[in-house]
């Protein structure tokens, strides 16, 4: 397992919170999701051979969300 932690923005309320637990947890591979809203760090456990990073930040992205370098 590989732990991914990504800055996304635009999430401002739990249902967003929730909104990327279900747009991340529908891929295949994923172990566990952990979010903290007030810095919008969303910290991911993954299995790269089944959801690889890009995969993972195409979901939230087209989710409507943005990402933070």
């Amino acid at each position: 397992m590989n732990t991914l932690t990504l800055n996304v923005t635009g999430m401002s309320c739990m249902g967003c919170v929730n909104s990327v637990k279900n747009l991340v947890g529908a891929l295949p591979g994923i172990a566990g999701i952990e979010i903290d809203l007030a810095s919008g760090k969303v910290e991911i456990q993954h299995d790269p051979a089944l959801s690889d990073a890009d995969a993972i930040r195409a979901a939230i992205e087209d989710g409507g969300y943005g990402i933070a370098n």
